[in-house]
């Protein structure tokens, strides 16, 4: 199945909970994509040792069936430079992502 989740918080609990799904997924053989937009580009800062996402990150990426996608004018508008967990795209990457996608969830 082609997953998609859309992460469109900061609230580290929900990231976190958004990316043990994501990472859930991927063992169970899925290919998972996710897009952040809004308040989701800030995701990283949330990271903390109860909810440790940079952990589920760093796991999510190791996977060649994982991709992390981010709204480039959301990152611009919080004067946030593109990193390799938080890569800058554009909506047409988020249409074209809904338009594949068997699934999508939105946290």
């Amino acid at each position: 199945m082609k997953l998609s989740i859309i992460i469109s918080t900061n609230n580290s609990e929900t990231n976190w909970n958004a990316l043990r799904l994501a990472n859930f997924a991927i063992k169970q053989g899925d290919e998972v994509k996710i897009f952040l937009i809004g308040r989701g580009v800030e995701y990283e800062s949330g990271d903390s040792d109860k909810f440790n996402i940079q952990e589920q990150v760093k796991e999510f990426l190791s996977s060649s069936k994982a991709q992390i996608l981010a709204c480039g004018t959301c990152l611009k508008l919080r004067e946030q430079k593109a990193t390799k967990t938080c890569p800058i795209n554009t909506l047409k990457d988020l249409y074209l992502l809904i338009q594949e996608s068997d699934k999508i969830l939105t946290f």
